[in-house]
């Protein structure tokens, strides 16, 4: 029996993340071009925390579509591989007990929180089943798995073609034996955590950064004005209320998270983790370099 890949509907799902992860992302630049000629007040502050918010979402909006583009089900005579991003569950073919459509139960399953389309993830628990797990992308196309430890919720484009590959499956029998295999995103943070350099390297960017915060903090009360070129036209620098430091610490941290996400990325995968301490290394030297730039502020004389 050949290798049968069952990808979720993926078109709708990638469509409405995309669609939010375009408005937060003009929103985070619309704010922080409002932040570079805002006075010192109530304006200065609104869209400073407008920024902020905007931003906070999108590394999560980013990774769903990443997980969503390359999510799949692949089913042979020896196992059912899930895969979600970062989530991979491989599932032993004789540990599943049965598969079949949601509409089955007796009483309705709750769906995860935040269910939109192409992310229905999370757990969730039923009278009947216990313990649900979502790993699916649309609600209409549910099917269940039942293992002996959990039962997961997935969501082929095909569910029938699915069972099917799965009823042949088992009728033939398995031809070796296979271990079952839970890998969760936390376990790449906490793989890269027990790295020396990977845990030098986030803490030094981490307190980099909340010294800029502290440092800009403190500047901002005692100082009334700062010359500094935020349009960057290389002419002569401009005097701006102080309260504009604050765009440098932002822009900072903003950096560093994503220079964080794009390493743990990189840190899957053995021949790819020189790349991760590069940009790990990357975002450590910039905020470096903006603590430096607070510097050259400030001793600029007004």
């Amino acid at each position: 029996m050949n290798t049968g890949f069952f990808p979720p509907p993926k078109q709708r799902g990638l469509l409405i993340h995309g669609i939010i992860l375009f408005v937060l992302t003009s929103m985070v630049v619309v704010g922080f071009l409002q932040l570079s000629s805002a006075d010192v007040g109530l304006s200065f502050l609104t869209w400073l925390l407008v920024s902020l918010a905007a931003f906070a979402p999108i590394p999560f909006f980013a990774y769903r579509i990443f997980a969503l583009y390359r999510a799949g089900y692949t089913i042979d005579r020896d196992s059912l591989a899930i895969h979600w991003g970062l989530r991979v569950e491989d599932i032993p073919l004789n540990d599943i007990e049965w598969i079949r459509p949601v509409e089955d139960l007796t009483k309705p399953l709750s769906l995860p929180p935040l269910p939109l389309p192409g992310a229905l993830l999370g757990l969730r628990r039923h009278p009947d089943l216990g313990v649900v797990e979502f790993i699916a992308s649309d609600m209409k196309k549910l099917l269940l798995v039942a293992t002996a430890k959990r039962i997961f919720a997935i969501s082929p484009d095909n569910p029938a073609g699915l069972a099917q590959t799965f009823a042949r499956a088992t009728e033939l029998g398995s031809l070796a034996s296979s271990d079952a295999k839970s890998v969760y995103p936390s376990f790449i943070v906490s793989q890269a955590w027990e790295n020396g350099l990977a845990r030098y390297l986030w803490l030094s960017a981490l307190f980099l950064n909340i010294g800029l915060f502290i440092w800009a903090s403190l500047i901002i009360p005692s100082t009334q004005q700062v010359a500094i070129d935020l349009q960057g036209s290389g002419g002569a620098l401009e005097i701006v209320p102080s309260s504009q430091l604050l765009i440098l610490p932002v822009a900072s941290l903003l950096l560093a998270v994503a220079g964080w996400i794009a390493g743990l990325y990189f840190y899957r995968w053995e021949r790819e983790r020189t790349l991760s301490f590069i940009v790990w290394g990357s975002s450590t030297l910039s905020s470096l370099l903006f603590l430096l730039a607070v510097l050259f502020v400030v001793t600029t004389p007004v």
